[in-house]
């Protein structure tokens, strides 16, 4: 049997994972629920990886003493140095397979959108983050932790400012915008004042916030100053995230690869997509943009494959095996 491997790819929503061998060739792919140790802490995120884990085996009908040589993890929430490390010592205690690798989703998110050893992802979806990556190993990566560490922007945060600039034109404090009305019809209400009451009583619950972000570029594309003010700061803090890590890695006047990745990034909203796109050309001519075509898991897989002797076709092979739209 060829040599096997094993990867994960867990966000905030759900977890990918994928058995594969040396040559390419996919054996199983299983999704299930979140495994960021930040929504469910390090034991549920090893509770989860070990069912879908051992879903996945079974799907190729893998007995139980087939070994497989490396598991790679990338997860959200694997933010901090102490968070990756106490994730790969977690995960490499569990003898899923001979080898462990662990870190964030970013880095896998990166792998997945190129093979270029010089290459910088941000990610605008829920929320943002942005890792880099050097030729010679180095890395550069964020805090990221939402706001206490200086994040702005991302699905969820863009919807909340949405809610609150259409509270504020309506009442006078902020400057009137075409997001009060839109608002206060999306949740089929007179006002934003009924829909903060709604939001506070639990009438209307606040899950159904991140609504927001489609509306607010819907409001933006029509012209809406307020609306598309925030539109170009989002547009302006994935340029700042790329100018940061490029230049910590000394890339910002080199070439590289500038992979855009996340739900919102890839949805390649006209006013956003243009303005990333052209920011980036006009602060580094030399790199070379792509919004992310296959699934984060992919990136994943391919970590997994890098550590093992494989076929010199095998990466192309996994890449059709995987590719397409999300699920």
């Amino acid at each position: 049997m060829n040599t096997l491997y094993l990867a994960a790819d867990g966000g905030n929503s759900k977890t990918d994972v994928v058995l594969g061998d040396a040559t390419g060739k996919v054996l199983a792919t299983v999704r299930g629920g979140t495994s960021s140790p930040h929504n469910i802490g390090l034991a549920g995120t090893i509770d989860v990886l070990g069912d879908l884990i051992g879903e996945a085996r079974d799907r190729a009908g893998l007995a139980a003493d087939v070994p497989v040589e490396t598991v790679a993890v990338y997860l959200a929430g694997a933010d901090l140095p102490i968070e990756v490390t106490r994730l790969h010592e977690a995960v490499a205690a569990q003898g899923w397979a001979r080898r462990a690798l662990a870190d964030n989703d970013c880095f896998a998110l990166l792998r997945a959108g190129t093979s270029t050893p010089d290459a910088v992802t941000v990610v605008c979806g829920a929320g943002t983050n942005c890792v880099g990556r050097a030729a010679d190993g180095r890395t550069a990566r964020f805090v990221a932790l939402g706001p206490i560490s200086g994040d702005w922007g991302g699905g969820h945060d863009l919807a909340e400012h949405a809610l609150r600039e259409a509270a504020r034109g309506e009442d006078g404090r902020g400057r009137p915008t075409a997001l009060s009305a839109a608002v206060a019809a999306h949740f089929g209400l007179p006002t934003v004042e009924r829909v903060s009451i709604a939001l506070h009583l639990g009438d209307v619950p606040r899950d159904r916030i991140p609504e927001l972000t489609t509306l607010l570029f819907e409001v933006a594309a029509a012209g809406d100053e307020v609306a598309s003010a925030l539109v170009d700061r989002q547009a302006a803090e994935i340029l700042a995230q790329h100018r940061v890590a490029a230049t910590r890695l000394g890339l910002l006047t080199a070439p590289h690869a500038v992979v855009l990745g996340g739900g919102v990034l890839q949805a390649r909203i006209p006013r956003l997509h243009d303005a990333v796109v052209g920011g980036l050309r006009a602060q580094a001519p030399l790199a070379d943009v792509t919004v992310l075509s296959t699934p984060p898991v992919t990136g994943a897989a391919l970590l997994a494959l890098d550590t093992l002797d494989a076929a010199p076709d095998a990466e192309p092979i996994l890449r059709a095996a995987l590719s397409g739209p999300e699920k």
